[in-house]
């Protein structure tokens, strides 16, 4: 049984695969390759937004805020639907100010396609596919939020050194995936991982603790 961790890189997808002791990872050109090369998956996390608001902030994004503390700027406020299919950045600030009272960020539009492309493979995913916020996956394993961004030489070690304490050894993949993938984007799909495996045992929580239904009947939750 393989509980699988998933976070976006330049060209694709990065899965990190957990079956029992084992570590490894595959690099995926399209989400949905992955039933074909990883036909055993049990629970999948994402690090992506499953289920945008029509209007508003969404009480998964406001929990999660809090909880991170410090760490509050690395979690984006998901966009409402029409903002990311607003034709251009500026539309899409025009809509979101007008439907939530703020703006969105370059980053956060950029983000559509691969938001849209993992909406457009959810009724076909292999297995349940649960959304996950890798910061606050780390804050959860560590029992409080990580004291370095990411993208410096020492939040990369103190990640990197957090996951091996929980047998997940990065440093075992391969070059192939490897080459592919960016520091950071290795890392969150570890700690995606780590956190589909607590939800495969049964250990696994939310934010919030009853998942709040989207305008479609998702369940809209980041979990940990």
């Amino acid at each position: 049984m393989a509980a699988i961790g998933i976070d976006a890189c330049k060209s694709g997808w990065i899965a990190v695969v957990l079956r029992g002791t084992s570590v490894s990872a595959v690099y995926l050109h399209e989400i949905s390759d992955l039933t074909a090369v990883i036909p055993d998956a049990e629970v999948i996390t994402i690090d992506i937004p499953i289920g945008l608001p029509n209007a508003g902030r969404r009480a998964a994004d406001n929990a999660a805020k809090e909880r991170l503390g410090v760490r509050r700027s690395t979690l984006f406020y998901v966009p409402v639907r029409a903002a990311l299919e607003a034709a251009s950045h500026a539309e899409a600030t025009l809509i979101s100010t007008k439907l939530t009272g703020q703006g969105i960020s370059q980053q956060s539009f950029a983000l559509k396609a691969k938001i849209f492309e993992v909406e457009g493979w959810l009724p076909a995913a292999p297995c349940p596919v649960y959304e996950v916020h890798p910061e606050v996956s780390f804050t959860e394993m560590c029992k409080s939020p990580m004291t370095s961004s990411k993208k410096t030489w020492t939040g990369m070690l103190q990640r990197r050194d957090a996951l091996k304490s929980v047998g997940i050894d990065l440093d075992q993949i391969g070059d192939d995936v490897g080459r592919r993938a960016g520091v950071d984007d290795m890392l969150d799909a570890g700690v995606a991982a780590w956190s589909a495996r607590r939800i495969l045992a049964g250990n696994g929580g939310s934010m919030p603790e009853t998942p709040e239904l989207g305008p479609h009947g998702e369940k809209m939750a980041i979990w940990f």
